[in-house]
């Protein structure tokens, strides 16, 4: 579709404007599992949205529930005021993360939006409590945080920060699976560093933080007293096994992010959830924070969050999800024999296969193309550093595992074999 210039009217994200419009990648309409293309191809989606449909589309009662909201207001704001439905979606998310650990929730709208307030909060606690040079944060290096100005210099992959002059001035970045770098940062910069924010498992990648690590960063907060943040944008709600991957951790953490699954891709929803201890060093203060958005906690947005919460439990998710986590398990092993296949990473529902050759990882265009193949064998799966992203509904059947098996066996048999025919021919 082109508008009376000739131009195609979307600047659809993070894709070149010649891939723009195609009918394969046009979702029309979807449900449960599956989504209908402008190809006429229903496709299983294997990537649960962007990570954040995890109880399948168009769950009607989140549905529902999101249009009772619109019916009793079409908008409240959270500017100097509240609402019933932010005031008890606030209550209900402090609960399933634990009210032992926090105190209180501020939302926002999207992840990078809620990591730019993560920064914020941190850099003001300090400052309260009269260490003004405590303003670095330190990312892990191959992590996704966002695109904002703020998770932009946050995130710890290249992604044209230098291009876009993104400020990394005051942040840092250590490596995700030793903790030889962050030792050797605190001892040169330590009363500088405001925070850690870590992914459980890494966004890009699905490189999951070695428990040494994580065990490591505990003893480090203890000696050196940063903050330290789960950014559980994509792990949250289920999808590496527990509620939240950081309820495992040794300590909790200082503050809690999530947005992907909370309103189950419905609404543009992010919270923060902060401990007692940051809460009352701003009561004590009598303290603004300067952040706010427009549609942050809107009453549609906070009534998804409880629908949301509500069908997790009557689904039974968490438990559902460990189970699809297990028949992933039997899938990638399947896959090691295939010799393009050089392993596998992630944990729960939130996977990775490694792709290489002879050593050598595949190129980014390689993988493209096999993501593009294995969208027209049925199946939607995401591009990662030299791997596909497996990021399945909690809820997927055992159709819907064997056919993403089979599809994944097929395909990439057929370019190991494309490409081990043409290093002969050379």
């Amino acid at each position: 579709m082109t508008d009376s210039t000739g131009r195609y009217p979307l600047w659809e994200l993070l894709s070149p404007p010649s891939t723009w419009g195609a009918p394969e990648r046009t979702a029309l309409r979807a449900e449960g599992t599956r989504v209908l293309y402008a190809d006429g191809a229903w496709r299983l989606c294997a990537t649960s949205g962007l990570w954040n449909v995890n109880l399948g589309y168009h769950n009607r009662r989140i549905v529902e529930a999101i249009t009772d909201a619109l019916g009793e207001t079409a908008y409240f704001t959270l500017f100097r005021g509240t609402h019933r439905w932010a005031v008890e979606a606030a209550e209900t998310l402090v609960r399933l993360a634990g009210a032992e650990a926090f105190g209180r929730v501020a939302f926002a709208t999207s992840g990078g939006a809620a990591n730019d307030l993560v920064m914020k909060v941190a850099r003001q606690y300090w400052a309260l409590r009269r260490q003004f040079r405590r303003r670095v944060v330190v990312g892990l290096t191959g992590s996704y945080h966002g695109l904002t100005y703020g998770s932009h210099a946050l995130t710890g992959m290249s992604l044209a920060q230098s291009y876009y002059s993104v400020d990394t001035s005051l942040v840092r970045h250590v490596a995700h699976d030793d903790p030889a770098e962050l030792k050797e940062l605190l001892e040169r910069e330590g009363d500088t560093i405001a925070a850690v924010v870590v992914e459980p498992v890494l966004g890009t990648g699905a490189r999951t933080v070695p428990d040494a690590m994580l065990r490591a960063l505990q003893e480090l907060r203890r000696r050196h007293g940063f903050l330290l943040v789960a950014d559980e944008v994509a792990t949250g709600f289920g999808r590496t096994g527990p509620y939240f991957a950081s309820a495992r951790w040794e300590g909790a953490p200082d503050m809690l992010v999530m947005s992907k699954a909370l309103t189950n891709g419905t609404c543009a929803a992010a919270a923060v959830l902060v401990s007692h201890e940051i809460c009352a060093a701003f009561e004590r203060g009598d303290a603004v924070l300067t952040h706010g958005e427009t549609q942050a906690g809107s009453p549609a947005t906070c009534a998804a969050i409880l629908a949301t919460v509500a069908e997790m439990e009557r689904l039974q998710a968490v438990r559902r999800g460990t189970e699809v986590a297990a028949r992933l398990d039997a899938l990638l092993g399947g896959l090691a024999a295939i010799p393009i296949v050089a392993g596998s990473d992630g944990a729960g529902c939130f996977r990775a296969v490694r792709l290489a050759q002879d050593g050598e990882q595949l190129s980014d265009r390689t993988v493209a193309d096999i993501v593009e193949r294995v969208r027209g064998a049925g199946v939607v799966v995401s591009a990662g550093p030299s791997c596909l992203q497996l990021a399945p509904a909690l809820i997927y059947s055992d159709e819907d595992v064997e056919q993403l098996s089979a599809v994944l066996h097929t395909v990439l048999a057929e370019v190991a074999d494309e490409r081990s025919a043409a290093v002969v021919a050379r």
